[in-house]
């Protein structure tokens, strides 16, 4: 992957990328909703494909010479539908939260009743949030997570046979534990609505049977595709043959609204990406990364608990946790982040359900297991990143976030001065690249 013509054009773009490259290889990623593509992926989506125009659907398109684009996106559906066990996939979708906007307009109304996981309950923006334009266009009741973090599926219940929902939602973005299926399976048919299962976060385990298939229960699936999927970033619509069985012009109708319905022409190098990334994930080597995702995300948690770390539900059935800091003092997670970003290790604030604070000045931060497992890190590395995150949040615990608007943003602006020039944080940070170069990314690859 040369780009020595950048280098020599752009060269301030061009120490912008091995600036990336470089914090990418000496940091540890823990965003669960991040990954490391293959060098396969990384090519197809920098190929040629980016110079065509699609706009239709194989053997359908408004312009010629797509006799090739064609080929590879019928690769990507065939390989889609056989992952997931569907009838339908549309490959189209720029990313999760077009696709999910597609889904509302192919089954709803404007004004219509919507149900989805409470955004600081772990839920998605998309799927209802009051900010988010579809908590506008649609009347959303959101359903919660009991005390203990887990989803309150009487409340789902009760909520959905008072409101009479036309679609209800599955799936979430902060998460830790097995999505209850079959409960909102019953509970959609019970009131007659489209269960939508948003896996962009699991898509990965549930194609190595690391976790329950929507395929039987839900209407429709949505997943993107760069998470625990380790390809590119896009997104897929796929419909379930219960789906089908409900409304046999679904999978049409899915289709005319992505398009002409929302976009225009596709991005045929992230279809050309996707392909490669669904044979990879046809592979037993995949299925091999997929278990030991959930390995290294247990017992990273246990290292975290050992340390004196609250977490959300107590622990994790996948490949994320949340990390509750009340303990520390509210809004915590913004001091946590800042700190471990400073030592290489990074991390995203996050709410905890119930949180004491603001989404603006969360109180937890949200970890996962799917870049370091790529990058073949194992339990007892995950051991020793609980130990350098341990001692990066003692440096800081007495931080506090205090009340007032203008006192908090001089606080933090301090803070960052102080940990930047912490003793301490150099040292931990030191052990971060030491452990990242013993698992290098990349290796051969230069800019």
């Amino acid at each position: 992957m040369a780009v020595d013509e950048i280098k020599e054009f752009d060269a301030e773009l061009y120490d912008a990328m091995t600036g990336e490259l470089s914090r990418q290889r000496k940091s540890i990623e823990l965003i669960p909703s991040e990954n490391f593509a293959s060098l396969r992926v990384l090519e197809a989506s920098g190929s040629v494909f980016t110079n065509k125009y699609s706009e239709g659907y194989p053997g359908k398109r408004y312009y010629g010479g797509n006799e090739f684009v064609d080929r590879a996106e019928r690769l990507a559906i065939d390989r889609a539908k056989a992952l997931f066990g569907v009838p339908h996939a549309n490959v189209q979708p720029y990313s999760g939260s077009p696709a999910n906007f597609a889904i509302y307009f192919s089954v709803c109304k404007p004004g219509d009743v919507i149900m989805g996981q409470n955004l600081t309950d772990g839920g998605h923006l998309t799927h209802g949030w009051k900010t988010s334009e579809s908590g506008q266009i649609f009347k959303s009741v959101p359903y919660h997570v009991s005390a203990e973090g887990y989803i309150d599926i009487d409340e789902a219940r009760r909520l959905a046979q008072e409101n009479r929902p036309k679609l209800i939602w599955i799936g979430a973005s902060a998460y830790p534990r097995a999505l209850p299926l079959r409960e909102f399976s019953e509970i959609a048919d019970s009131v007659g609505a489209y269960l939508v299962a948003d896996i962009s976060h699991i898509a990965g385990l549930v194609v190595a049977g690391m976790h329950e298939s929507p395929a039987k229960y839900a209407h429709i699936i949505m997943t993107t595709t760069q998470k625990t999927m380790r390809g590119p970033r896009g997104a897929i619509i796929m419909v379930t043959d219960k789906g089908l069985e409900k409304d046999p012009e679904l999978a049409d109708k899915i289709d005319k609204t992505v398009f002409p319905g929302m976009q225009g022409g596709p991005h045929d190098h992230t279809t050309a990406a996707m392909a490669v990334a669904f044979k990879e994930a046809m592979s037993q080597e995949f299925k091999d990364y997929a278990k030991q995702m959930i390995l290294n995300s247990k017992a990273l948690a246990e290292a975290l608990k050992k340390h004196g770390f609250r977490l959300v539900t107590g622990g994790t059935d996948n490949h994320m946790m949340l990390v509750d800091l009340t303990n520390y003092g509210k809004g915590f997670g913004v001091f946590a982040q800042e700190a471990l970003d400073q030592i290489g290790i990074t991390v995203n604030k996050n709410t905890i359900p119930k949180d004491p604070s603001s989404p603006f000045y969360p109180s937890g931060i949200r970890i996962g297991s799917p870049a370091v497992t790529t990058r073949g890190m194992k339990e007892p590395e995950m051991e020793e990143i609980a130990d350098i995150m341990s001692a990066c949040i003692e440096e800081i615990k007495d931080s506090s976030l205090p009340s007032g608007k203008d006192e908090r943003q001089a606080y933090i602006r301090d803070f960052k001065k102080r940990i930047g020039e912490s003793a301490r944080l150099r040292e931990l940070g030191e052990k971060v690249i030491a452990l990242c170069d013993r698992f290098p990314l990349y290796p051969g690859l230069e800019y």
